[in-house]
């Protein structure tokens, strides 16, 4: 099921894609290919960013809530369940948009490292995806997708998780919310391990994996960053 109703469609894209782009450059495929899932699911990771924007903006209200129902579990719910239908806050997006990411970041993997380039699984092409003339491996005739510890990549990748991250605790800072002076600290070292944990992950991973791995990564970075500044620009 996973290969018929995933990784097959998202192979046969990638095929058809490395079939029209220039010399069969699977770099600029992977590239099409991320950009193109990307603004299919658009709202999905618009929603799921305006969900953190709004609840940071409530948080004042949720502390309070939180605080006079401490125990009435059930009070406690429906007022929180309220306020979130008040401001159009959708918590299950932030669940959607993860798995979505995870999900074609793992079919994508699969189609290009278990079925292998540049051979082509024809028996898996649908009657209307062509073989490709050539499969170009050498993103824009320099960088093998297929070996790994490729530094200009992992830096840039590192550069753009941290850009993520910083974006990402930008906008879920709680403003308007008194904390105590533990709760601050705890807050902060909390920001901190996101802020150098992530991007450190990001750079074994992107060094380790082939430079196919590490072109995704760096393109999925780069949208998030393009697409939240894009949702900034048109408030709630």
């Amino acid at each position: 099921m996973f290969q018929t109703f995933l990784v097959q469609p998202i192979y046969n894209a990638f095929i058809f894609i490395l079939g029209v782009v220039p010399h069969g450059d699977v770099g600029l495929a992977i590239i099409i290919l991320t950009l193109v899932v990307r603004a299919i699911f658009y709202p999905t990771f618009a929603s799921s960013i305006r969900t953190q924007m709004a609840m940071q903006a409530v948080q004042p209200e949720l502390a309070l809530i939180n605080e006079k129902y401490k125990d009435d579990t059930m009070e406690r719910s429906r007022r929180t369940a309220e306020l979130f239908h008040l401001h159009r806050i959708r918590p299950f997006s932030l669940i959607v948009s993860a798995v979505v990411q995870v999900v074609f970041f793992i079919a994508l993997s699969y189609a290009f490292f278990r079925f292998g380039l540049p051979n082509i699984r024809t028996d898996l092409l649908y009657s209307f995806v062509s073989t490709p003339a050539a499969v170009n491996q050498h993103f824009l005739g320099f960088l093998d997708l297929t070996t790994s510890h490729h530094l200009f990549l992992t830096i840039l990748i590192v550069g753009l998780q941290y850009a993520v991250i910083k974006l990402s605790l930008s906008r879920t800072k709680q403003g308007g919310v008194s904390l105590s002076p533990a709760q601050r600290a705890a807050q902060e070292m909390q920001q901190k391990m996101m802020l150098y944990l992530f991007p450190g992950m990001m750079a074994f991973i992107a060094y380790s994996f082939p430079g196919a791995v590490g072109l995704y990564l760096a393109v999925s970075n780069a949208v998030s960053l393009a697409q939240e500044g894009l949702i900034r620009r048109k408030p709630l």
